[in-house]
């Protein structure tokens, strides 16, 4: 359905307005009676931390650096503003001082967001609010049974059980969504898992539900083989892409939480991402942006054209 949301002429209170790569706002968008293709919404919220605070302030710096990002896909020839209806849909409302709270009221929020149809497209904060983006994901395209697929590009698996006593922490989503029965640990597959772990206690999780794990290292070795096996097998089931901003080396990639070195440069991280052109992505969220690391505003300008990346990948 071609619409072209970013015209300034069809909702001139945004001309100049920082939202998502300006697009409307969606209670904008609703009022004009438009249909919305993607509802793109932040999540400030980093109380599942373990490391370094900060990625609250995330969505705020994303949308600030996406005010550059530009509609128009050279690499897919496609302008995804013309292409797809697009639509801020603001922030989920949180409660700081608990995990589990947040979560439910995320879910709330984005379950309820525009039409049922409507793609969320989740912005963090902490890794810990995937989660709630699965969950909503997973209710509104009916509950299915087995779970969604997952595309997981990370340093770090998140499929720890307890840490501190806290079972919803940004170590844990993955966990938690597989046992709800959200995620059909068959068919996710871990993208860029590097770096030192606690104990190889923190694999057995995830190899012993047959999730594919593919480490930086091996994606350069034979993990292209297993990458294009896993995505022929998808065919054209339903899947969930979450990108933690980890997964990229902090060379390119310097404000997140808990920087892993040795990882993607930006290019590499791009050119991975497109190799996913044509799996049904039904929903995604981008987290682990800490503004407070980022001086210079690169790893939100990443992130920012990471969400224009994921949007292009479904036209």
């Amino acid at each position: 359905m071609p619409t072209q949301l970013i015209d300034p002429r069809l909702f001139p209170r945004f001309a100049g307005l920082c939202t998502f790569c300006r697009y409307p706002r969606l209670c904008d968008v609703a009022a004009a009676n438009r249909p919305v293709d993607w509802a793109i919404y932040g999540v400030p919220f980093d109380g599942g931390v373990t490391y370094r605070p900060g990625a609250r302030f995330g969505p705020r710096a994303i949308r600030e650096e996406s005010q550059y990002v530009k509609p128009y896909h050279l690499h897919f020839g496609v302008n995804i503003a013309e292409r797809f209806s697009l639509a801020d849909a603001g922030d989920a409302p949180i409660k700081p001082y608990d995990i589990k709270e947040t979560l439910d009221a995320v879910t709330d929020f984005a379950k309820n967001l525009a039409d049922q149809t409507t793609r969320l497209f989740a912005v963090g904060g902490d890794h810990s609010i995937a989660y709630a983006n699965i969950r909503a994901t997973w209710e509104r395209r009916g509950k299915p049974t087995g779970g969604l697929a997952l595309i997981h590009l990370d340093s770090h698996l998140d499929t720890v059980d307890v840490i501190w006593g806290e079972k919803w922490g940004h170590g844990s989503p993955f966990r938690r969504a597989i046992e709800d029965g959200l995620i059909d640990p068959k068919a996710m597959i871990s993208i860029g898992i590097k770096g030192p772990l606690n104990s190889a206690q923190d694999l057995a999780f995830a190899k012993d539900r047959g999730v594919t794990i593919i480490t930086y290292e091996q994606i350069f070795r034979d993990g292209q083989h297993t990458l294009q096996h896993f995505i022929k097998d998808l065919a054209q089931r339903e899947a969930y892409l979450t990108f933690d901003t980890d997964v990229v080396d902090p060379a390119f990639a310097p404000g997140t939480g808990t920087p892993s070195i040795g990882g993607f440069t930006s290019a590499e991280i791009l050119a991975l991402l497109r190799t996913f052109r044509g799996v049904n992505i039904i929903g995604a969220d981008v987290v682990e942006v800490l503004p407070d690391r980022d001086p210079a505003g690169i790893t939100s300008l990443l992130a920012a054209h990471v969400i224009f990346e994921v949007i292009a990948l479904t036209a």
